[in-house]
């Protein structure tokens, strides 16, 4: 290669590699998570998805919490895209969006997408107004606890494990061995304890009887037009109409701007493998968990 054309190279490929290290410093400090719907003046709406299994719910409560203590947004909104989640992580977001209501600062919007279930419903309860598809799947009130039995294949494998405790239901829902009918009295305690708290949880938010709310209460998935009828919501509406209902509940006859939360940092992919999944994925697993799903 002749020394012009070296350089004609060299010269083009530092500009490339400066033009994407340009980009990559654009990206790194552009402010991240707002994006308006749409720029009209009208009221703010601040929304927070939650998608996939609910079993973790500090990063949720965090960002709901962010909007209710700007005083730029004006009503909150939760859309919800979950089959449902583990029991604690439920209640709290849950909790959480019911103080956010009660303080009555501003109104707060529940939106069901594709599916709004179990963990899913108790969440949406701490809103002033639900909001489902005609056809999204909801429902499925309930609680369950399920965990391997591994016995048999240890056994095939010529494993055998030693378990030192200080009771005999300290390694209850353990895979390494068969349970007992004691285990199985305890794990059953423990579910009809949180599906009473939880089905208390549906008659007080929604005005329901007891009785009522326990005859739906089997686990069954409704659509959101036969959950309607039931009471467990109060409009059929897309996205979009839960998003003009919170702005029109502030008392605004513009149209709303929608507003994501601002993240403090960017995720990286060491906070995905060390983080999320470590949070998420194999904590939950290292004991039984008592699920709304």
């Amino acid at each position: 290669m002749s020394r012009s054309r070296y350089d004609r190279v060299l010269k083009w490929t530092l500009l490339v590699a400066g033009g994407i290290m340009l980009l990559m410093l654009l990206n790194l400090f552009q402010r991240p998570g707002r994006q308006d719907w749409t720029v009209s003046g009208g009221p703010r709406v601040g929304v927070v998805d939650i998608r996939g299994p609910i079993l973790d719910s500090r990063k949720i409560v965090e960002r709901i919490d962010q909007f209710a203590r700007r005083k730029d947004i004006d009503a909150i909104l939760v859309r919800i895209d979950s089959p449902g989640g583990t029991v604690g992580a439920s209640q709290e977001i849950y909790a959480k969006l019911a103080k956010v209501r009660d303080e009555g600062d501003k109104p707060v919007v529940a939106s069901m997408g594709t599916v709004a279930a179990s963990g899913g419903v108790y969440v949406a309860l701490g809103a002033d107004t639900i909001m489902a598809a005609p056809g999204t799947a909801t429902g499925s009130i309930g609680v369950i606890l399920d965990f391997p039995v591994a016995t048999g294949l240890l056994e095939k494998l010529g494993i055998q494990v030693e378990v030192v405790k200080s009771g005999a239901l300290k390694d209850a829902g353990s895979p390494y061995r068969v349970p007992t009918a004691a285990d199985r009295a305890s794990f059953q305690r423990i579910i009809d304890d949180l599906y009473d708290q939880f089905i208390n949880v549906v008659a007080k938010e929604r005005g329901l009887s007891l009785e009522a709310v326990r005859q739906m209460a089997t686990g069954e998935v409704f659509t959101g037009r036969e959950a309607l009828q039931l009471g467990l919501i109060d409009l059929l509406g897309t996205y979009e109409d839960a998003v003009n209902l919170a702005g029109s509940m502030t008392g605004s006859d513009k149209r709303p701007e929608v507003v994501r939360p601002v993240e403090r940092r960017r995720r990286t992919l060491l906070d995905w493998i060390i983080g999320d999944l470590a949070s998420e994925s194999i904590y939950p697993q290292l004991m039984p968990q008592y699920r709304m799903w």
